[in-house]
């Protein structure tokens, strides 16, 4: 039987291959698994032409997923840094990545991404329009919007970030409440400066049919952008981010009706006690489909510190039901990101990703930890490397400071509780000061 999408597939009863690599990942039913794509609560991005691709699912009952941002800049335009970026960051497991190359070769760097990357891929097409047609953001049509879409799909991009929701009903509602950061949005407010500029609806929203159909054709998944999350925690959960996540869930029925996967894009700067209350917002107006939270950044003041921030509210985004986390670095707000920037910002959103999925009580999640505490307990040191999530850091630390006995560590020495309870539980004696009998 002939399918076009994995949506379609999973309708028709039909399970993919991709089904099959995801259920086995995730230690589940892959019968389960074809019913949550069916309904559209699990997407499993896969692009016909991504040949590389070692498939991921994102949505409910599933491992929270993280996704790295890369890509160059008319000021950092170098293909060979971003790609050793990329290398580094599918050695540490990532399972995306998007290309948010905004000048230059983008084509270059786009095609060479995805066809060493078994990560799935995104990119937002918006970015690439300017440099692409070498016009000024006015003068790009509408047709060649959707052009930009295209040719990012048959390259083999996976999911791409389209700001459908801001349309001209969610730019009035903008225009009637004021803003302390107005759009913060890149592709947002590029969109929201055309339709400005040229007195028009955004091409996305009033051409999604065609869209659609390019969507439909090699199996894309759409991430409905969220142009009016909050860029500081003052503009939360306010009308414009509302208004428009309402018509995210209109857009996502009418992706649904073509057999198009959605996932939903969501905020952004947002102090921690609204964080629970927009993960169920979000559920409840997009129709359960998966939701990709950019952050949340919980307070604006820590520039040089954002994945410590970003890794707090994904931590609790993601145990409320958040299914998908931007990575967040120590140079957001500040600058592109070096190699040891990304680093860090994968660790960090590795950590919140699997906090969430504890109190989810995803399958196995749990399990992970306690075989970090059974080696505790038993001062094995090799194992605590080989279970860390960052294996090397933890080597290094232990290496710098070493103890004068090789059961205990220089914080505690021979106050060390593990090693006394091992002994007491033993029956044997504790010799703090003097060397054991």
């Amino acid at each position: 039987m002939n399918y076009t999408t994995q949506m379609d597939a999973a309708r028709k009863g039909i399970i993919t291959r991709e089904m099959e690599i995801v259920a086995s990942k995730e230690k589940t039913d892959v019968e389960t698994l074809r019913k949550l794509v069916a309904e559209g609560k699990v997407a499993i991005p896969a692009n016909k032409n991504h040949g590389s691709l070692d498939p991921e699912g994102i949505g409910e009952g599933l491992r929270t997923k993280i996704n790295v941002n890369l890509g160059i800049s008319k000021d950092c335009p170098n293909i060979d840094v971003e790609m050793e970026k990329v290398r580094t960051a599918l050695d540490m497991k990532v399972e995306a990545i998007m290309d948010l190359s905004s000048f230059g070769k983008t084509k270059e760097f786009r095609r060479r991404l995805i066809d060493v990357s078994p990560a799935m891929i995104g990119t937002v097409p918006i970015y690439d329009a300017v440099g692409f047609y070498d016009k000024e953001l006015k003068d790009i049509t509408s047709e060649e919007f959707l052009e930009v879409v295209e040719k990012h799909a048959r390259d083999g991009v996976d999911f791409v970030t389209i700001h459908a929701g801001i349309n001209q009903e969610t730019a009035e509602v903008f225009k009637r409440n004021k803003r302390l950061t107005n759009i913060v949005s890149r592709g947002g407010s590029l969109l929201y400066a055309w339709m400005e500029l040229n007195d028009k609806e955004n091409p996305f929203y009033e051409h999604y049919d065609k869209l659609l159909d390019i969507c439909e054709k090699y199996d894309l998944t759409l991430s409905l952008g969220d142009a009016c999350r909050p860029g500081s925690i003052h503009d939360a959960t306010d009308a414009s981010q509302i208004k428009e996540l309402m018509i995210l869930g209109e857009l996502t029925l009418k992706a649904w009706d073509r057999n198009v996967q959605v996932m939903i894009e969501g905020p952004g700067h947002m102090a921690i006690n609204e964080i629970a209350a927009n993960m169920l917002i979000e559920k409840k107006l997009c129709h359960g489909a998966p939701f990709y939270v950019l952050g949340p950044i919980v307070t604006d003041v820590a520039p040089g510190y954002d994945h410590i921030t970003s890794a707090i509210g994904g931590a609790i985004a993601a145990s409320h039901g958040a299914d998908f986390l931007c990575y967040v670095t120590p140079a957001e707000h500040l600058r592109l990101p070096n190699l040891e920037d990304m680093k860090e910002g994968i660790i960090a959103s590795k950590i919140a990703a699997h906090a969430g999925d504890i109190a989810k009580n995803v399958k196995g999640a749990r399990d992970w930890d306690n075989e970090m505490s059974k080696a505790r307990q038993q001062l094995n040191w090799e194992k605590m490397f080989q279970l860390a999530i960052d294996p090397e850091k933890a080597r290094r630390y232990r290496k710098e400071s070493m103890p004068e006995h090789e059961d205990s560590c220089t914080m505690c020495g021979k106050m060390c509780s593990m090693r006394n309870m091992n002994k007491i539980m033993e029956g044997k004696n504790i010799n703090i000061l003097r060397e054991d009998e």
